[in-house]
């Protein structure tokens, strides 16, 4: 019996002909089959996992979905379950500094399970001074005299139906300030949270999206790399968008995806199940993409997460900027399903960005390369997958060393590079362009030198008050790009034209500019809090003018 677990980890990737067999009679022998140790309960799941995404047949399928609803009760399970913590198996605990927006959210979903673990709380002192906030006037003789430890004191003052988080969240969310101003608060405290397994609590082994049609897998995975310009120019993926209804229980399953795996971001916190689209990209490969809520977008690239998808089971995620028919792409595949089909995903994750935003080129930052302190990128050698997909590094600099490289492996068979080279090389930007290089791609241009640009107009036009110069950059922009009247506006698209105000009144040349062109900037501008900000991008890359004016802004600034 204690081999069926190897012969199961050894076949579970491998498809053809009699393999779907012999993994059903390994899973029917294996789900009762009590294993010894921590570590072989989670390869089992894993595998499940694994399975569930890239299944051979129905009964295969049929066999990994009842084990996984039936996992949280296996007794090798439950007798691991502490060593198991933020594994995000079901049964198992997660432990996570979640961020303001995720942590309410699990307050307001799980409020029995979600704790505080004050035993990893970082600045105990930086949640006493603010005390008197939580409480009423008529509490502050206690608070001022007694020092009591913080923890004390939120037992004493939470409610005996209330954990001690979701007492925090709710008094934090009572504060009187703006929503950015408690999360700075909220985030310099650094709280970490306990989420205890429940029936509903994220997990990974209960996450998936029911699908009507599922592709099983009856012959090896695609493993190789892809041709990028075969793959960019192939057929338009189907593009659906959702309801709000649905496109809700879409974030909230990316949501619980990353809370499962001790994750948290931002374009998932802040999605707006208005702006939600299911992209099927075929042979059971599909995105999720989630744009942000209008508060919560940037003034200049348009910001997407997205859900990546197989037979309905997360298996990573993307976080794209777009603008100037170019993209900025973070690329993450979960752990469970590396090395398995990563490059055609990546394909096809870049031929969604073509389709949605126009992008003609792509940039990824060195973050996601092992630059920039990313130890796991380094060690999974990040710059050669995407070096031999054929994006390339334009800094001098880096195109030496990848030359020097390039020359030692033609010479030494087997030759890797170093941890060192690694690091040097990949503190640069690397491009994927469709056609010739251009420069007005983001990486390239200096977006940072725009704000500075409106910090010096400002400045110069009103010092401290800011708020008047708002208003008074909205109006006269209203007049100078001949908007009219605004009403049917949504609250969003007013917000974006407002924010915007600024920088259109800073841009080179702008009250020269004919008449239509000042109209279309206008509607740029109201099109930044539209239903979809996909759209924003579309409309400003197809305002040359203002693309133009744009790049001058930011390479003059300094």
């Amino acid at each position: 019996m204690s081999a069926l677990l190897p012969e199961l980890k050894r076949l579970h990737r491998s498809y053809g002909s009699g393999l779907a067999d012999s993994k059903s009679v390994l899973l029917d022998a294996l789900a009762t089959h009590r294993l010894p140790t921590a570590r072989s309960v989670q390869e089992l799941h894993e595998i499940l996992c694994f399975l569930r995404a890239y299944p051979d047949s129905t009964a295969v399928l049929t066999r990994v979905e009842r084990m996984l609803a039936r996992f949280a009760g296996r007794p090798d399970l439950r007798r691991h379950a502490t060593a198991l913590m933020d594994t995000g198996i079901d049964g198992t605990p997660t432990f996570y500094s979640f961020f303001y927006p995720t942590a309410q959210w699990l307050a307001t979903r799980y409020p029995s399970q979600l704790t505080v673990s004050w035993e990893d709380l970082e600045h105990p002192e930086r949640l006493e001074r603010i005390l008197h906030l939580l409480g009423l006037h008529a509490e502050t003789p206690g608070f001022d005299e007694l020092a009591l430890p913080i923890r004390d004191w939120i037992r004493r003052m939470k409610g005996p139906g209330e954990t001690d988080a979701v007492f925090l969240l709710r008094r934090m969310a009572a504060v009187k300030a703006d929503v950015e101003v408690r999360e700075a608060v909220f985030e310099d405290i650094g709280i970490m949270f306990k989420l205890a397994a429940g029936p509903e609590t994220p997990n990974r082994t209960r996450e998936y999206l029911p699908r009507k049609r599922v592709h099983f897998v009856t012959r090896p995975l695609e493993t190789t790399r892809p041709d990028l310009r075969r793959v960019l120019r192939g057929t338009r993926p189907a593009i659906t968008a959702v309801a709000p209804d649905e496109g809700q229980s879409l974030i909230d399953l990316a949501r619980a995806a990353m809370v499962a795996r001790a994750r948290d971001l931002d374009a998932f916190a802040y999605g707006d199940p208005n702006d939600v689209r299911v992209i099927d990209c075929g042979h059971g490969l599909e995105f999720v993409a989630v744009g942000l809520v209008p508060e919560r977008r940037l003034l200049l690239e348009a910001v997407y997460g997205f859900l990546t998808l197989m037979n309905g089971a997360p298996i990573g995620y993307v976080l794209n900027s777009a603008l100037y028919g170019s993209a900025e792409v973070a690329f993450n595949v979960f752990d469970t399903f590396r090395g398995a089909e990563a490059a055609r995903v990546y394909g096809q994750t870049l031929a969604v960005l073509k389709h949605l935003f126009g992008a003609t080129a792509f940039t990824i930052y060195p973050y996601q390369l092992g630059g920039a302190g990313n130890k796991e990128g380094l060690h999974s050698g990040a710059w050669w997958f995407y070096q031999k997909l054929g994006f390339r590094p334009e800094a001098p600099e880096a195109l030496r060393l990848m030359e020097a490289e390039l020359a030692r492996m033609r010479k030494i068979p087997g030759h890797r590079s170093s941890r060192a080279t690694l690091r040097l090389i990949a503190e640069y930007n690397m491009y994927y362009h469709i056609g010739r290089s251009r420069p007005d791609v983001i990486g390239k241009i200096p977006l940072p030198n725009v704000g500075l640009a409106v910090t010096d107009m400002l400045a110069q036009r009103f010092g401290a008050d800011r708020e008047r110069a708002e208003t008074v950059l909205e109006r006269e922009m209203v007049r100078l790009l001949g908007v009219g009247t605004r009403r049917g506006w949504t609250d969003g698209e007013k917000l974006g034209f407002r924010r915007w105000a600024p920088l259109a009144a800073t841009l080179p040349g702008v009250a020269d500019w004919p008449l239509t062109d000042r109209r279309a900037l206008a509607e740029v501008m109201r099109a930044k809090g539209g239903q979809r900000e996909s759209d924003f991008v579309l409309r400003f890359d197809a305002h040359r003018r203002l693309r133009r004016a744009l790049v001058r802004l930011a390479r003059e600034t300094d």
